[in-house]
């Protein structure tokens, strides 16, 4: 299945601005992972071309960096996730940068195009939005409060489930 998921957001801000937030992804200052309420994002040599890493049962590598502009990453993880994901600014105006977030991959396997379609997907979207908003409020003092829908709290408890007895079996 050809999946193609793009998330968008304007920020009131220069792109010089949001690309330094970019700098911190994955390290210990990150300002736009939201791990508070999600697996860590975590690389192996940052955020360098060939550095490895995932987040909860995601893997990837680095397959291109412009630094703050773009980062794109390859799924290594789940088995049948063929494609990339992108995290990209792009000037809007001299005081606007609009962050971006794109999958493109194709399921080769019906067990990751049940994955997806039931299950990541919509932990996926509310976790980028959720990122989006960490970005916004670290240039304002509006705060927003992640709001899930029905079927995301029930995948998040269903993963926290999962991974206990996965990590019991291991």
């Amino acid at each position: 299945m050809k999946v193609i998921n793009i998330h968008k957001r304007f920020i009131n801000q220069p792109q010089s601005e949001v690309a330094k937030l970019f700098e911190t992804l994955a390290t210990a200052e990150d300002r736009i992972w939201p791990k508070a309420n999600w697996p860590a994002m975590k690389l192996d040599n940052g955020l360098n071309p060939g550095s490895r890493g995932g987040h909860g049962r995601i893997r990837y590598t680095i397959i291109e960096q412009n630094e703050g502009r773009c980062i794109v990453f390859k799924f290594t993880k789940p088995v049948g996730f063929d494609g990339i994901h992108k995290l990209s600014l792009q000037v809007a105006s001299k005081n606007k940068t609009e962050v971006i977030h794109e999958i493109r991959m194709n399921t080769i396997t019906i067990r990751a195009t049940l994955l997806w379609t039931v299950m990541i997907r919509w932990l996926h979207d509310a976790l980028i939005e959720e990122a989006f908003n960490n970005i916004e409020q670290y240039f304002s003092q509006n705060k927003k409060r992640p709001r899930y829908s029905i079927w995301v709290y029930f995948l998040r408890g269903f993963y926290k489930i999962t991974s206990v007895k996965l990590r019991i079996l291991d």
